[in-house]
C-alpha cells in the first residue's frame, strides 16, 4: 500500500464524560490532531496506529476508521454519498461487510431502511471495482457503522469487534457490574499511579482493583484478546506484533498495595478468579469484608469504589443507610486518605454526611451518575 494511502481518520467512541481521558491517552501514544467531542475522541493516524490503539486504550469503547462525512437529507443523497467513498481501500473482494448504525434529529430516521441503502451502495461500489455482479462475503468481517445526525451522515469501519471494555478477564459477573472502561477511568481520575495503597470496599467482581493493577504495571488492557482488524489484509500481522511488543516492553513490575473487599463471599470468589484471568492475582488482594467497618492504619491511600445505587440491586433507603455508614467509616480514616466514588443517587452527599471537594458527571452505561472526590491530601503519588 502506498505511504500516502496509509493515513486515516480515527474515531474512538467513549462513555459520556470520558472523552478527555481517551484523548489524553491518544496524545500520550503520539497520535496527531487529537480532539475530544461529545461521546468520542478523534485523531489522525496511520494504519499501524490501529493495533496500538486497540491494544492500549483503557477508556475508549472501540476504534473506528472514518471513511467520510456528507449531507444526507434523503435516500438518494445517502446512496450517492456512500457509493463515492473508497471502500475498496479496505474491503477486499471476499470481505463481509455487515451494516449497523443510528439516526438522530434527521429526515432519515428509519434505521433498517438506511442500513439497506448503505449496504446497496457499498456493494455497488465494490462490485464495480472488482468486476463482480455478486460479492461472496466469505472472508473477514469489515463491520460498517453509520451515524446520521442532523442530516449529516458519517461512515466508519469498526476495527475492534466486541467493545474494548471486554478485556477478556471477566467471564462471570455479579449484579450491576461496572464496565471496565469506566472502572479504569475512575482509577485514572483518582490520580492513582501505583505508589499509594488503593482500596475498593465495594469490590463486587473486582473490576476497579483489577484495572488499578493493570494501570500500576502499565499493562495494555487488550493483550489478552483479539480484534476484528487482525484479519484485515490492509493491516499486516507485523503491525499487530510490533504493537504487542511495544506494549509488553512498557510493562514494569513492582510492589503494589491493592485491596478489594465485599460483604458477599461469592463476589469475592469471582473477583479472585477474574484477577487470575487478568494475570494480576499476585498484585491484588480480595477479602470478605463489610464496608461499614472499613479501617486502615496506613497514613494515606486512595479509595476508588462504586457502591450500590439503590436502583437495581438495593432499595433506595438501604442504599442511603449504606452511604451513611460508609461516610462514618471514611471519617474515621487517617487524614491522608482520599475517596473517589461513583453514584447515581441524587442525595448521596447528604446521606454520606459531607459535600464533595470535586464532582464530575459520568455515565455508567445509560445511567447518569456523579463521581464524588473527597479528601485530596498529599500522599506518595503526589510527592513524586
Amino acid at each position: 500500500m502506498e505511504r500516502d494511502m496509509e493515513r486515516v481518520e480515527l474515531v474512538v467512541p467513549t462513555l459520556f464524560g470520558l472523552e478527555g481521558l481517551a484523548a489524553g491517552e491518544m496524545r500520550r501514544m503520539g497520535l496527531e490532531d487529537v480532539r475530544a467531542e461529545n461521546g468520542r475522541a478523534l485523531c489522525s493516524g496511520r494504519l499501524e496506529d490501529i493495533p496500538r490503539l486497540d491494544l492500549g486504550l483503557r477508556t475508549g469503547e472501540r476504534v473506528l476508521i472514518q471513511l467520510g462525512s456528507f449531507p444526507a437529507g434523503d435516500f438518494d443523497a445517502l446512496f450517492e454519498g456512500v457509493r463515492a467513498l473508497p471502500w475498496e481501500r479496505f474491503i477486499p473482494r471476499d470481505g463481509a461487510f455487515p451494516v449497523k448504525g443510528h439516526c438522530l434529529s434527521s429526515a432519515l430516521h428509519a434505521v433498517p431502511a438506511c442500513q439497506s441503502i448503505v449496504k446497496k451502495a457499498v456493494a455497488q461500489r465494490l462490485g464495480s471495482r472488482y468486476g463482480l455482479q455478486t460479492l461472496p462475503e466469505t472472508g473477514p468481517v469489515y463491520q460498517i457503522q453509520f451515524a446520521i445526525f442532523k442530516d449529516t451522515a458519517s461512515l466508519m469501519l469498526d476495527t475492534t469487534g466486541p467493545g474494548l471494555y471486554k478485556r477478556g478477564y471477566r467471564a462471570v459477573g455479579v449484579a450491576a457490574p461496572l464496565r471496565e472502561t469506566l472502572a479504569a477511568a475512575l482509577v485514572m481520575l483518582s490520580q492513582y499511579r501505583g505508589r499509594d495503597p488503593l482500596c475498593d470496599p465495594f469490590c463486587g467482581s473486582g473490576t476497579i482493583a483489577i484495572e488499578a493493577a493493570l494501570i500500576a504495571k502499565d499493562r495494555a488492557p487488550g493483550l489478552d484478546r483479539s480484534f476484528s482488524a487482525q484479519k484485515w489484509a490492509c493491516i499486516p500481522a507485523s503491525a499487530w506484533m510490533a504493537a504487542a511488543e511495544e506494549a509488553m516492553d512498557r510493562e514494569f513490575h513492582g510492589d503494589y498495595d491493592i485491596w478489594g473487599g465485599d460483604i458477599d463471599p461469592r463476589a469475592v470468589e469471582i473477583a479472585r478468579a477474574n484477577a487470575e484471568k487478568a494475570g494480576v492475582e499476585d498484585l491484588v488482594r480480595f477479602q470478605v469484608a463489610d464496608a461499614l467497618s472499613f479501617r486502615r492504619e496506613a497514613p494515606y491511600g486512595r479509595i476508588v469504589t462504586n457502591p450500590p445505587y439503590g436502583e437495581r440491586i438495593m432499595e433506595k433507603r438501604e442504599a442511603e443507610d449504606l452511604y451513611r455508614g460508609f461516610g462514618r467509616a471514611f471519617s474515621g480514616l487517617p487524614g491522608g486518605w482520599a475517596l473517589t466514588l461513583l453514584s447515581s443517587h441524587t442525595e448521596f452527599e447528604r446521606t454520606f454526611g459531607r459535600r464533595a471537594d470535586k464532582k464530575r458527571k459520568l455515565y455508567n452505561g445509560m445511567l447518569k451518575c456523579d463521581m464524588f472526590y473527597y479528601g485530596k491530601r498529599r500522599g506518595a503519588d503526589e510527592k513524586n
